[in-house]
Order: structure tokens, then C-alpha cells, then sequence
């Protein structure tokens, strides 16, 4: 008999497992890739924001998909729809080609990573959560821990068309493993799907995401961009206000009422946006501004992954101990600390130094990203995880998006400040402090949680009534002891 409690999770870190990876390879490539097709790195940028777009845009669809036909087949072929990406990726020969590429695999992505992680929330006690999250996280990190040397690598000694074309055999893997052990699990009611509700809010996220995005690398005119921003303001508006009036919408903001939820959403997007950040900045860092190698660059980005993953181990018996609010509040301004150190990242600064700040960082941030993804659910029901799920995960692609968008802008905005146009590694230091100080001011919303916030699933309550019980019995020895104290003494007074 397979243990389904833990194979469900590692079918998950698969899809986790691709995306990271990517994600990662791409950073760590992307001044060899921009150089190969005749581009700016920050110009090429647009290939991760239009992947993490694709995803804002076609998440919001998922959990009524996987309710509809079947988790099971629809994350089987939303990882055949991101291999498909991926050969299209390696096979670009343009800016658009790549974009192109890009879109299509953010659009398998959009389905596979919600979907499994509503498999895991119905398949998982609420109790158990915490743990089930860290077998989902540990194999994921994987992705980051090889995907810059290995990115590194191949860019240096082969070719980058090649880093994509790892995805095929990881791929296949988690195909084979979602029909054998994934159960066609469907929603036992079938509610009708808001198409009107998905387009004014793909056509909303999608305009203020991009335009803000290309704002300031001089790809459209100002006019065009302030026209998407405006546009996708207007459209979010008119979803927000049809979203009060459907029982169905696909995004359901009705759930921020639920304040670990609403905590996970609004802080999880400040602390997202400056995280977000590093993995564009970092690469260009080391690359662009330290002239090392998309190899060597990749050997010392890798370090914050290798924290991340040391953490995983700890996250329970860490969230049980100081429950969510009081870590998760504390634990983003350390985050942030570790953050901003990289602005004081110079040329002469020994990369042995640099890696132990990536390693410690990553620490801290991996252990605020589980608190953030398991405290989200603490309080949801049932029936309203596929929205949950969707809510959440849309939510955490455009912190993404946004954090790129930020830091990019930070750095051109510093180049502009100076009247310089070349990049070199004293145009880093403001971004990074930009993007630590935005994820500091995360704690303010943890904070705004119940004290007991996600007690029931991090099993901090358990302990604190087992502490009161110990209080309680030693307060009752402690009665027992006075008393028989204070009978001896009038024993002795009578009998003196």
C-alpha cells in the first residue's frame, strides 16, 4: 500500500519542482540569453513578468477546472501544456518568440501548482498541514538549490536553449505519477463558471501588472502604458462590483473576511514583492555588476536556496512553538534584515561572506513563506478551498510579478539619478533596500491577527493546554504543600 499522505505532497513538488527551476535558470541565463537575441537584460525582464502574468490571468480558472473535470487530468495536462512552453522557450530566436514561449508555459503553470495544492488541502488533515506543506516545499526547493549552477553550466559551457529542455523528463515523471496515484477528485456540486468574472479580471490584472512592468524601459509610449493601467484599474472595478452580485465568482473576496486569511494575502504580498525581487536582482549582481559567470553566479546564488531548505525541518516545531502571529511578525523583519544586507555587497566583498548572508537569509525567508502558506488556510472550510486556493495563488504570482517590476524600476531609476547609462554594482544598493523595506512593513499585518491565530493547525494549542494542565497540577501540589505546612505549624503552637 503507497502512503498517499506523503506521495500527493511529492507529486506536487514536482510541479513546484519545474517551476522553480525554471524560474531560477532563467535568472541566472538571462544576460546570456538577452545578449544571444540581440536585447538589455532589463529589457528581456519581460520574459519573466509575462510568465508570471500568464499565471495571474489563467489562475483565477483552476479550482473551478479542477472541480469540474478532474484534478487528476487537469494537472496531468497542465504539466504537458508547460513542457510544450518550455521546447518553445529553446527554440526562440527573438524578444517575442520568447515572450510568446513564456505565456504558454505560464498558462500550464496557471493550473498545475493550485490544482495539486487543492488536492493537498482535501486530502490532508488540517492537523497535519504544517508537515504536508514541508514535504511539498523540501523536494520544490531542489529546483533553486541546482537550478543556478546547473543554468550556470549549461549557459557557460553549452548552450542556454538547453536549460529548458530539462523540463521534458521531469515532466513526463509527474504525468506518470498524477494518473497512478491521484484520485479524479471533483467537486460534489457543479456551480456555473463566471466567464465575465474571468475576463474583466484577467483583462484587470493583466493591464496594471504589464503596464507598470514596462514603465520606464521605453518599449511603448507613456501614453500606452498609462492606457493599460487605467484600463486594468477600470476592469478590476467593474469585477469588483460584479463580483457582489454572482454566488460564483472566481475570485472571492468575500473570504478576506477570514483574518488569517486576509493576513496571508495582504502581508504575504508586501513580503513577496521585496523577496520576489532578489532572484532578478541577485543574478544581474553578480553577473553584470561583479563580472562573474552565469556559472560562478550561479554557485553563490544557490546559497539562499540551501538556507531555505535547511529550514523545512524546523518550520513545525518553530510555528508550534511561538504560534503564527508572534513569528510570522518577528520573522519578517529579520527577513527583511538579511534582505537589505545585500546592498552592502561590493566587488571586494568575499563571495565565501556573501554566501553565508544568502544562506542565514534564506533561512528566514523560507520559514516565513511556509507560516504564510499554511496560516492562509487555518480558518477556510471545506467548501470553499478551491477558491481559497485560487485566491491565494493569484495573489502570490503578482506579488512576484511586482516585485521584479520594482526592483527593475529601482535600478533604472537609480541610473537615471546619476546620469549614467551602463550598469554596475553601486546601481543595486537602493533597489535592495527598497524591496527589504517593503517586506518589513509585512509584520504590520501579521501582527493584526488573533493571538491564537492557526492554533489548531500549527498544535500550539494542544501545547498550551498541556501547559496549563502542568500549572494547574503544580499549582494544587503547591496548595497541598502550604497547607500541610501551615497543620504542622498549628500542631506545633497547641502542642507548645
Amino acid at each position: 500500500m503507497v502512503d498517499k499522505q506523503r506521495v500527493i505532497p511529492l507529486i506536487v513538488a514536482t510541479a513546484l519542482f519545474m517551476e522553480n527551476m525554471d524560474s531560477t535558470v532563467i535568472a541566472t541565463s538571462l544576460p546570456a540569453i538577452a545578449a544571444d537575441i540581440g536585447t538589455s537584460p532589463l529589457t528581456l525582464k519581460l520574459a519573466i513578468t509575462s510568465y508570471l502574468l500568464s499565471l495571474a490571468v489563467f489562475i483565477p480558472a483552476s479550482g473551478w477546472t479542477a472541480d469540474r473535470f478532474g484534478a487528476r487530468m487537469v494537472f496531468a495536462i497542465a504539466v504537458g501544456v508547460f513542457m510544450v512552453g518550455s521546447v518553445g522557450c529553446a527554440l526562440s530566436s527573438s524578444v517575442t518568440d520568447f515572450v510568446f514561449a513564456r505565456i504558454l508555459q505560464g498558462m500550464g503553470g496557471a493550473m498545475m501548482t493550485p490544482v495539486g495544492r487543492l488536492v493537498l488541502l482535501r486530502s490532508v488533515d488540517k492537523s497535519a498541514l504544517v508537515n504536508a506543506m514541508a514535504w511539498v516545499t523540501v523536494p520544490a526547493l531542489i529546483g533553486p538549490v541546482i537550478g543556478p549552477p546547473l543554468g550556470g553550466f549549461i549557459t557557460t559551457y553549452a548552450s542556454w536553449h538547453w536549460i529548458f529542455l530539462i523540463n521534458i523528463p521531469i515532466g513526463l515523471l509527474g504525468i506518470f505519477m498524477a494518473l497512478r496515484f491521484i484520485d479524479p477528485i471533483k467537486s460534489e456540486t457543479q456551480e456555473p463558471f463566471d466567464l465575465y468574472g474571468m475576463v474583466l479580471a484577467g483583462i484587470g490584472l493583466a493591464g496594471i501588472a504589464f503596464g507598470l512592468s514596462v514603465a520606464g524601459l521605453n518599449l511603448l509610449p507613456w501614453s500606452t502604458v498609462a492606457a493599460l493601467v487605467v484600463g486594468g484599474a477600470i476592469s478590476m472595478t467593474l469585477y469588483v462590483l460584479h463580483a457582489r452580485r454572482t454566488g460564483s465568482p472566481v475570485l472571492d473576496f468575500s473570504l478576506l473576511r477570514l483574518p488569517t486569511l486576509r493576513a496571508a494575502v495582504f502581508g504575504g504580498f508586501m513580503f513577496r514583492l521585496g523577496i520576489g525581487a532578489l532572484p532578478f536582482l541577485l543574478p544581474l549582481l553578480m553577473q553584470i555588476g561583479f563580472g562573474l559567470s552565469p556559472f560562478h553566479s550561479g554557485l553563490v546564488t544557490f546559497a539562499s536556496s540551501l538556507g531555505a531548505m535547511g529550514m523545512k525541518t524546523l518550520a513545525a516545531r518553530l510555528i508550534r512553538t511561538f504560534g503564527f502571529r508572534n513569528l510570522m511578525t518577528v520573522n519578517a523583519i529579520v527577513s527583511a534584515f538579511f534582505l537589505a544586507v545585500c546592498a552592502l555587497f561590493t566587488v571586494t566583498t568575499p563571495l565565501l561572506i556573501i554566501m553565508v548572508i544568502l544562506v542565514v537569509g534564506g533561512f528566514f525567508r523560507s520559514l516565513e513563506f511556509t507560516a504564510i502558506n499554511t496560516v492562509a488556510y487555518a480558518d477556510v472550510e471545506t467548501g470553499q478551498m478551491s477558491r481559497a486556493t485560487t485566491l491565494v495563488s493569484v495573489n502570490q504570482q503578482l506579488a512576484v510579478s511586482a516585485g521584479v517590476a520594482v526592483g527593475a524600476a529601482c535600478v533604472e531609476t537609480t541610473m537615471w539619478v546619476h546620469h549614467v547609462s551602463e550598469i554596475d554594482a553601486t546601481m543595486f544598493a537602493p533597489a535592495f533596500v527598497v524591496v527589504a523595506l517593503t517586506s518589513a512593513a509585512s509584520s504590520w499585518f501579521f501582527w493584526q491577527m488573533p493571538v491564537d491565530a492557526g492554533h489548531e493547525i500549527s498544535g500550539r494549542k494542544a501545547v498550551e493546554i498541556a501547559s496549563r494542565k502542568g500549572a494547574a497540577k503544580r499549582a494544587a501540589n503547591a496548595a497541598v504543600k502550604t497547607a500541610t505546612e501551615d497543620t504542622q505549624d498549628v500542631r506545633d503552637q497547641r502542642l507548645g
